[in-house]
C-alpha cells in the first residue's frame, strides 16, 4: 500500500502532497493574469486561420468561461469580443 510523503512545513505541522488547494482569489488571479498574456498574443498573430491562432482561441475560450463562472465582469476586460 503506497503512503503519502509528508513534509514538514515551519511550524512543525506535517502535510501530505495534495492537502492544500489555492483559493478562489488565487484562481481568479492566475486566471487574470494568462487571460491576459493570451489576448496579447492572440492580437499580434496575423493568420487568424492558422492553428497556433486556433489553439490559443481555445485557451482564451476556457479561461472566458472559468472567469465567467467565477463572477469576474469581463467587459471592459476582454480585447478580442468585447
Amino acid at each position: 500500500m503506497k503512503q503519502d510523503n509528508p513534509q514538514k512545513i515551519a511550524n512543525n505541522k506535517v502535510r501530505k502532497v495534495g492537502d492544500f488547494m489555492p483559493n478562489g482569489a488565487e484562481i481568479i488571479r492566475d486566471s487574470i493574469n494568462e487571460f491576459s498574456r493570451v489576448q496579447n498574443w492572440m492580437l499580434i498573430v496575423e493568420d487568424k486561420n492558422s492553428t497556433l491562432y486556433q489553439s490559443m482561441y481555445d485557451r482564451y475560450t476556457e479561461l472566458k468561461m472559468t472567469l465567467t463562472s467565477l463572477g469576474v465582469n469581463l467587459a471592459k476586460f476582454d480585447k478580442i469580443e468585447g
